[in-house]
């Protein structure tokens, strides 16, 4: 069974502003891909989201794909976050997706 991928998106501004759904699959993934493990820390602590954070950025990118793409394949639930707002438009994520 192929795990999936989620696009999750992270407030811009106010923590407050986090959906509940956002949330929920943040804690249920095995791993959240983030653009800075440091700002993400500061969201995962606020929620109390205990899933592990592996850095995802512009200078690692290409040669993190391989990587995700063989534990999406595995089984494994993958949440994609940026700094603020959705990854992918001028985020890294675009070709992960």
């Amino acid at each position: 069974m192929k795990g999936k991928l989620y696009i999750t998106a992270t407030p811009i501004g106010n923590l407050n502003e986090m959906s509940p759904r956002a949330i929920e699959t943040l804690k249920s993934v095995d791993i959240i891909l983030c653009e800075d493990s440091s700002h993400s820390k500061k969201l995962t602590r606020h929620f109390n989201i205990n899933t592990p954070l592996k850095s995802y950025h512009k200078f690692s990118e290409a040669k993190s794909i391989p990587d995700i793409i063989n534990q999406l394949n595995s089984g494994k639930n993958i949440a994609l976050i940026s700094d603020a707002g959705m990854p992918t438009i001028s985020d890294p994520g675009a070709r992960l997706v």
